[in-house]
């Protein structure tokens, strides 16, 4: 059989370029294998959950009856622990959760505000 003369650099050019439009389509033009598009949905999905019970931690911390205590053991903790805290007062736990969730905690620990929530009074009288 005999085969045309320009078929073999046609084939090794095919072939060059189906590797190279791969390589450049997966390293710059953003695509993706099926499990690393799964883990970035998984955690997309896990941060917009977390997102959503922000609210619901700060809302658990408006109405606490003991939240003057629990803010003051919360401020009194070490930076490091306050997450820790937070899970304690068990104002990251989410509703029909046996457990506090620590991920809420910590994106919970920014917008409460610790550090600016006023301390609580005490009975002493200022001498002035």
């Amino acid at each position: 059989m005999n085969t045309p003369d320009w078929l073999k650099p046609g084939v090794y050019g095919a072939v060059i370029g189906a590797a190279l439009v791969g390589t450049l389509g997966f390293t710059w033009g953003g695509w993706v294998t099926e499990g690393t598009a799964s883990d970035r949905a998984t955690s997309m999905s896990q941060q917009d959950v977390i997102a959503a019970m922000v609210p619901v931690c700060l809302e658990m911390a408006r109405t606490d009856p003991k939240r003057s205590a629990k803010i003051e053991a919360i401020r009194e903790a070490s930076p490091y622990q306050r997450r820790d805290a937070l899970m304690e007062a068990g104002w990251a736990t989410v509703p029909g959760a046996e457990a506090p969730d620590r991920d809420i905690a910590e994106a919970c620990l920014g917008p409460l505000d610790i550090d600016a929530v006023p301390a609580p009074t005490s009975n002493r009288v200022d001498e002035g």
